[in-house]
């Protein structure tokens, strides 16, 4: 098992543009999976913030991952019957007067040198020409759901591909869910994805080094975050991959706790949920730290079981395991934990497991996939059947326990007390790499 090198240098800057060849060789795996059938890929809606006010755009993670393409409304279309036209993407004209405000857009000409594509038009005329590199195709496989007016226009390709088949013999006769076309190829990254993944996590570790180290009695959880948040920006993150937690205290046992709006206390667990996005691929880093220094009685029974879960579930992490081989490892130690400390009163850990009366203080997943999204596309069952780790998958191990201060038949003594420890760990040819390595685990007793 290997860990990150704390030796190499962060960089001082954003990531630099993938090389156009990386995304053809996407593109050719997911050829290869479509046979004669055709994808069409939507970039990401835009958003508002409030009233005008926008959110920074983030491009949708299947379009980039397959072309690249950085910016809004624009649609590829991959088409595995039309070998002559296999990559159409729909783009934003150039628009100068409205370019003053937004920035320069690529434009058809410039969308077509960045990303090689076949043919590249204007998102007007995506309505004229869609049916026409459909029309041949076995099967469509599309994102339902992301946008109201493109799923109506896609229904309205299979209605009319459907009453033509009568005479062509020919057309789209399935609507396939992209996310699970596509799921199975982002889950194993590429070797440009995994350095990647390698820079965003020593980033994020760079964060929580400087976030612990602020972490004090009397300190606000929105300065922490910012500590946090300031480090991953310095070194050319984007920013968080998902909204930073801070819970100190009692809010350390929700598990989304996002407000960050507390005071940190005497005596208090702090727990700091966060990652960094660089290059458009995320980090996730947990650590739970005691506000004075050093962990009281309950805190340390706790940590101890939290921490020893851990370890048993990194150790369960390996090639031909499963996501589910490592969340039992995680639940078998907590729960031998929560019995020795009185939070259950079943009769051993099997009975405890298989009534599931552990889920009351651990109710989440021990993994999760990392990638492009914080929680990344690709299945952990298919067909019935566990998904196998194998090289290229890049996975989260996060135990934890949650005691609300405010559950009357939890012992006084351990009450209002959460607990989670997370690293991101990849399985590469050699074996085990921790991604996220460089904080510590271990805390002052």
């Amino acid at each position: 098992m290997s860990r990150s090198d704390p030796d190499l240098p962060l960089p001082d800057a954003p990531a630099p543009p993938l090389p156009p060849e990386v995304f053809r060789r996407r593109r050719e795996r997911l050829l290869e999976v479509l046979g004669d059938a055709v994808a069409i890929v939507p970039a990401a809606p835009e958003l508002h913030r409030s009233r005008d006010t926008e959110v920074p755009y983030r491009p949708g993670s299947d379009i980039y991952y397959l072309t690249g393409y950085p910016e809004p409304q624009a649609l590829a279309v991959i088409a595995g019957h039309q070998p002559e036209r296999s990559f159409t993407l729909f783009v934003l004209p150039r628009e100068p007067e409205r370019e003053v405000w937004t920035g320069r857009r690529h434009g058809v000409d410039g969308a077509r040198e960045l990303t090689g594509a076949s043919a590249v038009h204007t998102v007007a005329e995506i309505e004229h020409r869609l049916f026409d590199l459909v029309a041949g195709a076995s099967a469509i496989h599309y994102p339902i759901g992301l946008d109201d007016e493109l799923d109506r226009t896609v229904r309205d390709l299979v209605v009319r591909a459907r009453r033509g088949r009568a005479r062509s013999g020919r057309g789209p006769t399935a609507l396939y869910d992209l996310d699970e076309t596509l799921g199975p190829l982002r889950r194993v990254k590429d070797a440009e994805e995994l350095e990647r993944m390698r820079t965003a996590a020593r980033i994020a570790a760079a964060g929580h080094r400087a976030a612990i180290a602020c972490v004090a009695p009397g300190v606000g959880e929105w300065e922490v975050q910012a500590e946090l948040e300031a480090v991953f920006r310095r070194h050319g993150a984007s920013g968080p991959a998902f909204p930073s937690i801070v819970g100190s205290g009692p809010n350390a046992t929700t598990l989304h706790y996002t407000a960050n709006r507390r005071r940190i206390e005497e005596g208090d667990l702090v727990l700091i949920d966060a990652g960094a996005e660089w290059g458009m691929y995320c980090s996730d880093i947990t650590r739970t730290v005691p506000a004075s220094g050093r962990l009281n009685g309950p805190q340390r029974d706790v940590y101890d079981v939290v921490l020893a879960a851990h370890h048993e579930a990194i150790e369960a992490v390996q090639v031909g395991s499963s996501v589910a081989d490592v969340h039992e490892a995680a639940v078998r130690t907590l729960t031998r934990g929560m019995l020795d400390l009185g939070l259950l009163r079943d009769q051993s850990v099997d009975e405890a497991v298989e009534r599931g009366s552990y889920r009351r203080f651990y109710m989440h997943q021990t993994s999760h996939w990392l990638g492009l999204d914080v929680h990344d596309v690709g299945l952990y069952q298919e067909g019935g059947v566990t998904v196998a780790l194998v090289p290229g998958m890049v996975l989260t191990v996060e135990p934890g326990l949650y005691l609300a201060s405010d559950d009357d038949t939890i012992p006084e003594a351990y009450r209002g007390i959460g607990v989670r420890i997370e690293d991101t760990v990849a399985i590469t040819q050699e074996g085990v790499e921790i991604l996220t390595s460089e904080v510590p685990t271990e805390v002052s007793a």
